[in-house]
């Protein structure tokens, strides 16, 4: 057996000592001759703190450019609720209660309430085609349902049902009609759009079972979409209703009919008081329709749940 070279006979030699703790292929890696890679140059990496920081004064560059370039007085914040506190105080109170008792305004007042419940009531049943057309999971027709659906929606939303409200009005003239004609396209677009978000948040598994089945997109929405998002479509379709009533308080302002054409009346008499009472039942009607959609879709959801 040959004996192993010493240390003094490597380094004669030309060898590299070998570091302390590095063994095989590890103790040549940065010796001359080796083919090592070399290191690369990496950008450092910024930390999250920074980030955050820069997006925050980003945000107060923008307010405040916008708050310069508008013009927006900030001096007179201070002294705006005492003014608008001594407004009210000297032409809207008190509110002329024997106003809104009358029993043509009460009448106004269920008008009110049938029209948000009619355009309520069509435009989910409308939203649902829609939003089931509208999710790319579960479309039957990617190439143009799919495209028209989303139109549609977007349509009915970038419109604002004020909007919807003065042009129907410009084309079927004062009533109730023109008012649920608009609170229905708000509808669809609002419902429809929420609609088709909890349809593509499923979980794609029972879709994906019942297609390798040989279900069609009928069956395939029936029995596998709609299982899962029951209980969000129905805590969506109250809040619909919620909303749209809200919307319905003040379309007959713009000629559709219900509490918003009294509304305008009395502005145009410049009875102040008046539109006090009647700003007044708004508010206390709307909350009425607050606490009664949120105690429906709690019980909705334990019962469905």
């Amino acid at each position: 057996m040959h004996a192993k070279p010493s240390f003094e006979s490597r380094q004669l030699a030309g060898e590299q000592p070998v570091p302390a703790g590095r063994t095989g292929a590890a103790a040549f890696a940065g010796t001359p001759g080796n083919d090592a890679a070399p290191a690369r140059w990496r950008i450092p990496r910024v930390p999250d703190a920074v980030w955050r920081h820069a997006v925050w004064v980003g945000v107060l560059v923008i307010v405040a450019y916008a708050i310069d370039r508008l013009d927006i007085d900030l001096g007179r914040l201070p002294g705006l609720l005492g003014r608008m506190g001594s407004t009210l105080a000297s032409r809207y109170f008190p509110p002329n209660l024997a106003h809104i008792a009358q029993p043509d305004y009460l009448h106004a007042v269920f008008e009110t309430l049938e029209m948000s419940y009619l355009a309520a009531v069509v435009g989910l049943v409308l939203a649902v085609p829609l939003a089931w057309l509208a999710s790319a999971n579960a479309t039957p027709s990617r190439r143009i349902g799919y495209p028209l659906a989303r139109l549609v929606i977007m349509t009915c939303r970038s419109v604002h049902e004020m909007i919807w409200t003065i042009l129907l009005v410009a084309v079927l003239g004062f009533g109730m009609l023109p008012g649920a004609i608009a609170l229905t396209l708000y509808c669809v677009g609002f419902a429809g759009k929420l609609f088709a978000e909890a349809a593509e948040a499923v979980d794609p598994g029972p879709l994906d079972a019942m297609r390798a089945m040989g279900a069609n997109p009928a069956q395939v929405f029936v029995f596998a979409v709609l299982p899962q998002v029951r209980v969000a479509w129905t805590g969506t379709s109250i809040y619909a209703w919620d909303v749209v009533f809200r919307a319905a308080t003040v379309v007959g302002f713009f000629g559709a009919g219900g509490m918003g054409w009294y509304l305008r009346e009395s502005v145009q008499r410049i009875a102040s008081q008046d539109v006090a009472a009647i700003l007044l039942s708004i508010i206390v009607v709307v909350l009425a329709a607050e606490l009664l959609s949120a105690w429906i879709r709690a019980r909705v959801s334990q019962a469905i749940a």
